[in-house]
């Protein structure tokens, strides 16, 4: 089984990553690989609607957004995490993730996702939801621990105090772990949940 971890910060080896690296440890305890990557200081643009995805299976912006959907693709369940700005997301990560979930076209349902959000004090809620909001858009069941996933730090390194931050990591992964194990699973003893013939599109004017 793979996990996918998108880290939005931009900090090499800062508090995100120390949350992240602590979900790592009990991946590995479960015999889940973990393909990392950190895209917080990269160079993504903003999705334009151009739709050309649609033609070609692919976003026209070759920026490292295509490689991540073929690792997506691939993986058993998606991590994102992010640093709290203004009580969002980091920009980078949100441009990625637009275009990430809009521009592959293959099946998401059942692929596990969890978001982690890292603030020094507040903003963490708004930022959880926010990014919870592309899994729940794609079928996707939503990995919860035992508290809303998130550690607290400005300065490098602090989070490792956050000793309730650690712990929540943690169980996140053994719950993600156990979902998507779950999963496999069943889908091998009941498949997929049956797809309607025609998506209905309401639009509003």
């Amino acid at each position: 089984m793979k996990v996918l971890i998108i880290n939005g910060s931009p900090r090499k080896d800062g508090n995100t990553s120390l949350a992240l690296a602590e979900m790592e440890k009990i991946f590995a305890q479960e015999g889940i690989e973990v393909k990392s990557v950190q895209i917080g200081s990269k160079n993504i643009r903003g999705c334009i609607a151009c739709n050309s995805c649609a033609e070609k299976g692919k976003c026209v912006f070759d920026d490292g957004v295509n490689e991540l959907a073929e690792e997506f693709r691939t993986a058993d369940g998606l991590v994102v995490a992010s640093p709290v700005y203004y009580a969002s997301a980091n920009a980078t990560l949100i441009a990625c993730l637009d275009r990430l979930f809009y521009s592959s076209h293959f099946d998401k349902t059942m692929k596990v996702g969890a978001s982690v959000v890292c603030a020094r004090r507040g903003g963490c809620s708004a930022t959880f939801d926010e990014l919870n909001k592309y899994f729940t858009i794609s079928g996707m069941p939503v990995a919860s621990s035992q508290y809303w996933n998130s550690i607290h730090g400005r300065e490098k390194g602090q989070a490792s105090q956050d000793a309730e931050g650690l712990q929540t990591m943690r169980v996140l992964a053994r719950n993600m772990a156990f979902l998507m194990k779950s999963i496999a699973l069943g889908k091998k003893k009941f498949g997929l949940p049956e797809v309607e013939p025609e998506h209905q599109w309401t639009h509003f004017i």
